[in-house]
């Protein structure tokens, strides 16, 4: 049955070649036929900020349904956490981390 199905998927697909869907696309850049082209580090930041902001999630969830038993302390301890991560994130605003363009 698979086989049938992969022949006849074979014999009933258009065959026409087109050259545009062969050509390697990388983040919306034009590839150079020249050779290698270096990319802004300006993306590799934002994604590290962005893997940042989701552990940020994974440690503030637990925090937050164990609250209670966490006590003034808990509160302290996330406070400086959030301070940090904003530290962070003023920084790369300050640096021009978030702008795309």
């Amino acid at each position: 049955m698979v086989a049938i199905i992969l022949f006849l998927g074979d014999f009933i697909r258009p065959k026409r070649l087109q050259k545009q869907k062969y050509e390697t696309y990388k983040s919306g850049v034009i590839p150079v036929e020249e050779g290698w082209r270096q990319s802004n580090v300006r993306y590799y930041i934002f994604a590290l900020l962005f893997v940042m902001f989701g552990v940020e999630t994974v440690f503030i969830l637990p925090w937050a349904v164990g609250l209670e038993s966490f006590g003034f302390f808990g509160v302290i301890e996330m406070g400086i956490f959030i301070f940090i991560l904003l530290l962070g994130l003023f920084y790369a605003w300050r640096k021009g981390v978030l702008k795309w363009l």
